[in-house]
This record gives C-alpha cells, sequence and structure tokens, in this order.
C-alpha cells in the first residue's frame, strides 16, 4: 500500500477527546511529524497523544511552525513558506523510506489548521503524495459542551472568527450575526472589551480558557478576566443571551 500522511485533529486539549479512529490510525504510523509554534518550545499537539497513544517506538519530530499572520488568497512571509516547504520536505523523506506518517494538529484539521497549509505546500512538491484527514472536536464545540451554552439554535446565524481581526471587521461581525466564536482573544483582550461595550454584549459573552483541561476557567463577569489569559481562550457571543434560557 501507498504509504500516506495522516493530519489528525487532537481536539481542544483533553487527550480523552481524541477519536477512536484517531487512536487507531495514530497506533499505526510509524512517524509522527508534530507541529510547534517556537523554537525552543514543544508541541502541544504531540502532548496531548502523548497521553493516550504510545510513541516511544515511533520516529517523532517536533518541527517549528512561526505563528505569524497568514492572508487567505496571499502569500505568506518568506519564513512561513520556508517552514512549510522544510516540513513537506521532511514527510516526503519518511514517506519515500515506506513509512506511514501521523501529523496531528489541535482541534480540526478544517478550522484554522496547520493541516491544510502543509497539505497544499505538499502537493506542489508532489501531485502524487496521499495524504488522508481525520476530525477533531474543535474548540468551540469543547467550549459549548463545558458551559452548556448553544453554539447556535433555529434560524440563528454563527460567525467563527480570529479575535486578531481588525476592529471594523469584528464590528461589522457582532452586528451581523447572533452567535459569534472569538478565538485567539489571549493577546487581545482589552481591544475585544472596547468592542464588545459598544455593541453593547458584554453581558452576552463568556469567556472559556483550557476548556475541558486541567486548569479549566469559565467566566461570565467580564470585569474579572486574567491578566495574561492562557493561549487555549476562547468568548462566546451570543445575542440571545448565554445560554437557553437567559
Amino acid at each position: 500500500m501507498q504509504p500516506t500522511l495522516h493530519i489528525i485533529g487532537t481536539g481542544p486539549g483533553d487527550p480523552e477527546l481524541l477519536t477512536i479512529k484517531a487512536m487507531n490510525v495514530l497506533g499505526r504510523c510509524q512517524a509522527v511529524v508534530a507541529p510547534k509554534g517556537s523554537l525552543d518550545g514543544h508541541s502541544t499537539a504531540l502532548a496531548i497523544i502523548s497521553q493516550i497513544v504510545p510513541v516511544g517506538g515511533k520516529e517523532v519530530y517536533e518541527l517549528f511552525f512561526p505563528m505569524k499572520k497568514i492572508t487567505a488568497g496571499q502569500e505568506p512571509c518568506a519564513e512561513v513558506r520556508e517552514a512549510w516547504i522544510d516540513a513537506a520536505k521532511k514527510i516526503l523523506a519518511l514517506l519515500d523510506e515506506g513509512k506511514d506518517v501521523a501529523f496531528p494538529t489541535l482541534g480540526d484539521p478544517a478550522i484554522y489548521s496547520t493541516g491544510y497549509y502543509l497539505y497544499e505546500t505538499l502537493l506542489g512538491l508532489r501531485p502524487e503524495v496521499k495524504v488522508l484527514f481525520y476530525s477533531g472536536i474543535s474548540a468551540m464545540s469543547s467550549c459549548s459542551a463545558e458551559t452548556a451554552i448553544p453554539i447556535c439554535l433555529g434560524n440563528e446565524m454563527l460567525a467563527v472568527i480570529p479575535a486578531t481581526f481588525s476592529d471594523e471587521r469584528i464590528r461589522r461581525t457582532l452586528q451581523d450575526f447572533d452567535t459569534i466564536v472569538l478565538m485567539k482573544v489571549h493577546r487581545v483582550l482589552e481591544r475585544i472589551l472596547i468592542l464588545l461595550k459598544e455593541a453593547d454584549l458584554l453581558e452576552k459573552a463568556v469567556f472559556i480558557e483550557r476548556a475541558g483541561m486541567e486548569g479549566e476557567r469559565i467566566i461570565r463577569d467580564l470585569s474579572e478576566l486574567p491578566e495574561n489569559p492562557h493561549y487555549f481562550s476562547t468568548m462566546i457571543i451570543r445575542r440571545n443571551g448565554q445560554g437557553i434560557f437567559c
């Protein structure tokens, strides 16, 4: 059989939320290539899967993927592009050795994931490469479960966006949608609070940090937000209230 790259959603952080299919595929792969966000750090995705799937007998590589802004339809900066190419070449080398390779990525690969950038880069180098995707539980799904807040109901419209978008784009989104999920809020909380106040939505928002993980925090009164929130921080804003019965 043709050696295959398996791009696997690890879920939001709790290793017990890894799907059975993901666990089975990870168990079969001879090599794991995991992304990390800093040169001297470690891969969070690898740490998640290592808690539930033994990786000691596998070839394991942690590769640096710079966490820089990427605009759809535009070429990324040289540093980001070079990192994608280096990762793709490493994976192709492992595939050429006859190894199946797992690439774990946080949450679900379909939502703001490194996995699809890697996939596109691989196809550019070798169009015939075999790649399979495995969905994972998204951060917003985990946050919804932990807070008992629905993401959308009935005829409500949903928007999922990074909190790093421009003020104007966030303003339009807050105005046009019934539920807004803001991802990557940890660095821009002060700015988001100003925009929520402008839109009269402060009391409709909930902040969730490390959903489903040790150290989880759910804050419904945004005046009590932490000064240095964790990277795994999400905000759910519902025009129709924080919960069904609000």
